[in-house]
């Protein structure tokens, strides 16, 4: 299983998942014990942020089952949710920390009233 998270700076866990063009990529073994196989960071070109990226055509993130972020409106979690991707705005702010309670079952997770709050993702 493939976890992505938002990470602009490449450090800490950033909000707006559809403008964020640099995403942590966990390898997870699934399991009676899920634990990290692997990380890689996935650096997009502008045009295939979530937000400017042509919702008919395929995307690197279709590859993932969760995304966490910081952010997103519903309309982005709505889009996610479609392509059988979990959306999950959370408060955490770093990646490593963020897995290992996603994992665990502790992440803190935000309602979706708390995302970016705009709505022009739901194109």
């Amino acid at each position: 299983m493939r976890i992505a998270i938002t990470s602009q700076n490449r450090h800490e866990i950033t909000g707006h998942a559809g403008r964020c063009r640099n995403f942590w990529i966990y390898e997870i073994t699934e399991g009676v014990s899920s634990e990290i196989k692997g990380k890689k960071l996935l650096e997009l070109p502008k045009e295939q942020s979530l937000h400017e990226h042509s919702r008919g055509q395929p995307h690197p993130l279709d590859v993932v089952k969760v995304l966490i972020s910081g952010g997103m409106g519903p309309g982005m979690q709505q889009h996610l949710a479609s392509k059988g991707i979990r959306p999950i705005i959370t408060s955490e702010t770093d990646p490593d920390r963020a897995i290992d309670a996603f994992l665990n079952g502790s992440l803190p997770e935000k309602e979706p009233s708390q995302g970016c709050g705009c709505t022009h993702h739901a194109h």
